[in-house]
């Protein structure tokens, strides 16, 4: 029975992923976060040719999260156009890696085995994020940790709803989270070293009322104890 309820974490995960993309979207009205459309268009793609070729070869509830991580990046590609200047200026590098990623799809398209089409969405979505992952790790500011949070966490709720450990099964999951943890680390960094910068003034400052209140205090000898050798009398 509890193994059953947590295959179902699944769409709770699924739901996640997909909250994250309103709030995304939500933080691009208000001008805080530019999307690369290179990495987010062909985020969506690899992950839906994923979604395919593992279910056609057997795969159940563990490909719930995959299709989430898919309809999410779309969700925010389109939003992209809507939205006036919610987009990241594109550069050569961008363009590259989009090309590259869309040669792995084209050779997705020409084969008809299931492992070879997952194995090209992976390469293509690594190829996808190397433009992201740099403008994270220059400009973490304009990108939200959110979607790659719960993109970690979808990846690891699949492994829950795995019936069979093949390589259609689990090797996308696998990626989610292998891709998701850099590209929340680089993207959170500056709010969690801010977090802590703020909580240091006042355990310094908790520290020194403390070794203040202890040399300030004149009646600390007032009990008739005998001061230490090394304490002037």
């Amino acid at each position: 029975m509890i193994e059953i309820m947590l295959q179902y974490l699944v769409f709770l995960a699924a739901g996640a992923i997909l909250l994250s993309a309103y709030a995304y979207v939500k933080s691009m009205l208000k001008g805080n976060v530019k999307p690369n459309r290179v990495t987010w268009l062909l985020w969506a793609i690899a992950p839906m040719i994923s979604f395919a070729a593992s279910v056609s070869n057997g795969t159940g509830l563990a490909a719930v999260p995959v299709f989430a991580a898919g309809l999410s990046p779309l969700l925010i590609f389109v939003a992209s156009f809507a939205i006036k200047k919610a987009h990241w200026k594109l550069v050569k590098l961008d363009y590259a890696c989009g090309l590259l990623s869309a040669l792995a799809i084209f050779f997705w398209a020409v084969t008809s085995d299931p492992d070879t089409a997952i194995m090209l969405a992976i390469l293509s979505d690594a190829l996808a994020s190397i433009p992201t992952f740099k403008k994270g790790w220059q400009y973490p500011e304009t990108e939200s940790a959110w979607p790659f949070l719960t993109g970690l966490f979808g990846g690891l709720t699949s492994f829950l709803a795995i019936t069979a450990w093949t390589f259609s099964q689990y090797a996308f999951p696998a990626y989610l989270v292998i891709a998701n943890i850099p590209l929340f680390s680089i993207i959170s960094r500056k709010t969690i070293f801010t977090y802590f910068r703020k909580k240091e003034p006042d355990i310094f400052q908790r520290s020194n009322l403390h070794v203040s209140g202890e040399g300030s205090n004149p009646n600390r000898f007032s009990s008739g104890a005998k001061p230490l050798p090394f304490q002037r009398r």
